[in-house]
């Protein structure tokens, strides 16, 4: 008789734990983690679009200030992440990757007519002349900075973070890039949807 009671007691204890932990994955989420959730959902990136010119994928691609907020904070305090977010709501950030379609290296001096080392050099520290946003009202942003990532031929492929800075919240973005490193002239990414929010 004892070891029947003992037998129920522990089935009772167990559907009181999986009770308890039902209730814990139901508890709802604050507006904060909703959006987080959200926009952990999209994918991070809102909207990439490519150009094909030359044998050369030019690819931008606007990222959400959140997404790098998270990096460097983690997710464990949401309001402080929505602090910096109000901080720099303004801002923008662009990915832009170039690959050549065969995956050679796109800063051998048969593609941007430079020396490597100089291709580099422009890469790094010139190609944000050639950048610029202009936004749905009209006002032509300058690129506030270039972070040239490099990854020394281990991907087939150039990336470059660029920085705008002073565009509305609320304002969509129109990329001009007139391409002076590869030699094919003016592009357009025209960025429709707003930046994703969190």
């Amino acid at each position: 008789m004892h070891k029947y009671i003992l037998h129920y007691l522990s089935i009772a204890m167990l559907l009181i734990s999986f009770a308890s932990c039902q209730k814990e994955k139901e508890k709802p989420r604050t507006k904060i983690e909703e959006r987080l959730f959200n926009l952990e959902q999209s994918g991070w990136k809102s909207r990439s679009i490519s150009h094909f010119l030359s044998g050369i994928e030019y690819n931008a691609t606007l990222v959400p200030i959140q997404y790098y907020i998270l990096k460097n904070e983690g997710n464990q305090n949401l309001n402080k992440v929505d602090s910096i977010y109000e901080l720099y709501k303004n801002e923008r950030v662009i990915e832009v990757k170039f690959q050549q379609e065969k995956e050679d290296d796109l800063l051998k001096d048969k593609y941007t007519n430079k020396s490597y080392e100089d291709a580099v050099k422009y890469m790094a520290f010139t190609i944000q002349k050639d950048f610029k946003a202009v936004t749905t009202s009209g006002d032509t942003i300058a690129c506030a900075g270039v972070t040239f990532e490099r990854n020394f031929k281990v991907a087939p492929f150039k990336r470059l973070l660029l920085n705008f800075g002073n565009i509305p919240e609320n304002e969509t973005i129109q990329l001009i890039y007139d391409d002076q490193l590869f030699g094919n002239g003016l592009m357009k990414f025209n960025f429709k949807e707003r930046p994703v929010k969190l």
